[in-house]
């Protein structure tokens, strides 16, 4: 069995960060909904997400670096999506009055989501001011 190619494997994780982000989402939803019943499962599913969006924005920074682009796959979807999730359970929470409690783990994984945003913003940043040609 051969190791996968460079874009290959920026697929794969793209695909799997994907797939995790929409069944922790799903899980979360069905948390809330059934007022903390999947409680549980939010903290593996939480560190399962979380490795594979890690693993796939550092992959993206490392293709950045060595000047191997895929593509353009913004985080900011990510944050955007994340924010309107938590957002959305915090507004039907209190227009339905209910003892949800957001679990920690919840709130963990958006930061973690932000500060991956944030660092790869950075590293953008950094990028492009030291290959852009100076005037």
């Amino acid at each position: 069995m051969s190791p996968l190619s460079k874009n290959e494997s920026s697929r794969f994780w793209r695909y799997l960060t994907n797939i995790w982000t929409l069944l922790f989402f799903a899980l979360i939803i069905d948390d809330f909904l059934h007022r903390g019943a999947y409680e549980v499962l939010i903290g593996p599913a939480a560190a399962i997400y979380t490795a594979c969006l890690t693993i796939y924005s550092a992959e993206k920074e490392f293709e950045r670096w060595q000047f191997y682009f895929i593509g353009k796959h913004p985080g900011e979807v990510y944050v955007a999506l994340w924010t309107l999730l938590l957002f959305g359970i915090f507004a039907a929470d209190i227009a339905t009055g209910s003892d949800y409690r957001v679990s920690p783990e919840i709130i963990a994984t958006y930061i973690v989501v932000l500060g991956v945003l944030a660092i790869t913003k950075k590293s953008k940043a950094i990028f492009k001011e030291r290959c852009e040609p100076r005037e």
